[in-house]
């Protein structure tokens, strides 16, 4: 069993569940950008132990056993490549995420709910083409009518949208914490040397 060590570099203890790896493709693009890919610190060093990944960069902070002493990995690529599947599932999460969480009648970010561009009781169905994020306000605004009938415009048409859009969308979103050693792997809005 591995036992946690001291974190040296914050000058205090530092848990080892608050150190995950980040998980990069073979490629070495992460495998999802929002949620991201992370795996808990024992997922991560098990696959390091099955050959399944390579170590990019460590913590800090090691584990170790009576014959063991390792850093944690804070980044690791997988050997072989997963191929990610071209579209997403159609889920109330990525349907908010493709509609960058914002009521597509109003921009609004409060009480987001979901909303049938044609209602159900006029044929609508529940599809990525016909389902948009709205407030609630817009939302009973509308009611059980077309936004045409309702006189109301939206702000951006609702596709099916492909897994690489949603990541790209996902990435105007970052975590509320990314480790440095994560920041080479990730492309969120960070400023270009000159």
């Amino acid at each position: 069993m591995l036992h946690t060590g001291t974190f040296e570099a914050s000058g205090r203890a530092r848990h080892p569940e608050n150190c995950p790896a980040l998980v990069l493709n073979a490629d070495y693009t992460p495998l999802s950008y929002y949620p991201l890919s992370l795996w808990p610190w024992q997922t991560a060093i098990k696959a390091v132990f099955l050959d399944k990944v390579d170590i990019v960069s460590n913590y800090d902070r090691h584990v170790h056993s009576p014959s063991l002493d390792m850093k944690i990995p804070s980044v690791i690529a997988l050997r072989q490549y997963v191929k990610p599947s071209e579209y997403p599932a159609f889920t109330r999460f990525n349907l908010f995420l493709r509609d960058k969480f914002e009521c597509q009648y109003c921009g609004s970010g409060d009480n987001l709910t979901f909303d049938h561009i044609v209602p159900r009781r006029l044929g609508g169905i529940t599809s990525w083409e016909n389902v948009t994020t709205a407030c609630l306000h817009c939302n009973l605004k509308k009611g059980g009518r077309t936004p045409k009938q309702a006189h109301m415009q939206l702000n951006m048409a609702a596709i099916r949208p492909t897994s690489w859009q949603l990541q790209d969308r996902g990435r105007a979103f970052p975590p509320n914490h990314l480790h440095e050693t994560w920041h080479d792997w990730l492309y969120w809005d960070i400023e270009l040397e000159g």
